[in-house]
Formats: C-alpha cells, sequence, structure tokens
C-alpha cells in the first residue's frame, strides 16, 4: 500500500517566525500536536507540543514572544507519497517519531501519516505494533 492512499491531505502548516503561543493554538484547534513548519509549502522543520513546553517553556522562553524556529525540530525525517507504508513504518520506527511529513516528487508538503494512519489504513497489526514498540524503546545513547 502506497503512503498517499492513507495519508492525511489536511496539513496544517505554520511559519518559522509564528509565536510559540499562535502555533499552539492553531494546534489546539485542529486538534493535533504537530506542525511541519515551512515557508509556502516548502518543509524547513517540525515542531510538537512537546518541543514547546519542553524546548521552549522549560527553559524560560516566553511563548507570546519567542518564535517557532527557536524550538522546531529542523531535522528533516520525511517520506514521499509513493513509498510503501512499510517504509514510512520503518522511518517512524528508526527516528522513534509518530508523525512524518509526507512530500511529492517535487518536494512539496502534500500530507503526513501518522502511526493512527498507519493502524486504521493498512491493518496490519505486526507492522503497527512493531513501529510503536520501536519508537518508545529507549534509544541506545538514552
Amino acid at each position: 500500500m502506497k503512503v498517499r492512499e492513507i495519508m492525511t491531505e489536511a496539513v496544517e502548516l505554520v511559519d518559522p517566525d509564528t509565536v510559540l503561543r499562535d502555533a499552539a493554538q492553531q494546534m489546539r484547534d485542529a486538534n493535533t500536536g504537530f506542525l511541519p513548519v515551512g515557508v509556502d509549502d516548502r518543509l524547513v522543520g517540525t515542531i510538537t507540543d512537546r518541543d514547546i513546553a519542553v524546548r521552549a517553556v522549560a527553559d524560560g522562553l516566553d511563548p507570546k514572544v519567542a518564535r517557532v524556529r527557536e524550538a522546531m525540530s529542523k531535522t528533516l525525517v520525511y517520506c514521499f507519497e509513493e513509498q510503501d507504508t512499510s517504509e514510512a513504518a520503518t522511518l517512524m520506527a528508526e527516528h522513534k517519531i509518530r508523525r512524518l511529513p509526507v512530500l511529492n516528487s517535487a518536494k512539496r508538503l502534500v500530507g503526513v501519516i501518522s502511526l493512527g494512519d498507519l493502524a486504521v489504513g493498512t491493518g496490519d497489526d505486526d507492522v503497527v505494533g512493531q513501529t510503536v514498540q520501536d519508537i518508545s524503546s529507549a534509544s541506545p545513547n538514552s
């Protein structure tokens, strides 16, 4: 099964210059804890509710002033819409992430695939179960 068949296409994108409070409100309104960060539809990073809490607020940044770029993950991990869902699951497991931006062949953001998408879309309990286990296990450097 291809990623494009089960990904979520309605993607909320946040600009890196957005203040963290506005990004958090955008997450709340979209009922998500994850936003791809980009300019237009070019991916430059990702930010999660945990990034805001742990990287920003816990370090004393003011969410009314601090920008998304100060708390976002700059390491880009993504998949392509034409990849197999098992490849997306492998990327999630390797990088211990629960959501993965999806790009088209022109490297434009076209969606997001989550563990939930894998679980519902593929029906492959073995792949999903192993992916969850791999994501949840401690990294060797912990």
